[in-house]
């Protein structure tokens, strides 16, 4: 199933679904990953953190098959920005930290979505129900943040 697919007219979140992040940080670490990164978000985050792209990017990035990613922290494979749980970036993280956990691999199907549970406490039947329209405002950022 293509990232666009997810998109459809009739999906099984329709309804919307419970999520509230709880600022917990574990989908910043726990197992290995890439946070892509594009042009306008290097140069936030430097800006950000008062450091030239150069200075930036030897200390934060990893180029991973022509593309840039996050550099983690080993060996829990923590985000680099990850610190006491917390995002010392958060203001100018990157769009697909924004649009956790509406990413398409989660949306697929509500077995998915299930199994993400297991990774963020924030996806909880007790949680604020977060609308369609919300939802897929999120997934479509992510995959133009993404490509």
């Amino acid at each position: 199933m293509s990232k666009l697919e997810v998109l459809k007219k009739d999906p099984w979140y329709k309804d919307g679904l419970s999520f509230n992040c709880t600022g917990c940080g574990k989908c910043c670490t726990g197992f290995p990953g890439f946070v892509w990164v594009n042009e306008a978000e290097i140069h936030a985050m430097a800006n950000f953190l008062k450091l030239t792209i150069d200075d930036f990017s030897k200390k934060y990035l990893r180029l991973i098959d022509g593309k840039l990613s996050l550099k983690e922290i080993l060996p829990n494979y923590d985000c680099v920005f990850l610190d006491n749980n917390k995002c010392t970036i958060y203001p100018v993280r990157p769009t697909q930290c924004k649009t956790y956990p509406w990413w398409p691999q989660n949306l697929q199907s509500p077995s998915n979505w299930e199994n993400e549970k297991k990774y963020c406490e924030g996806i909880d039947s007790c949680a604020p129900t977060v609308s369609l329209k919300v939802i897929e405002e999120q997934l479509q950022n992510h995959i133009n943040g993404t490509k």
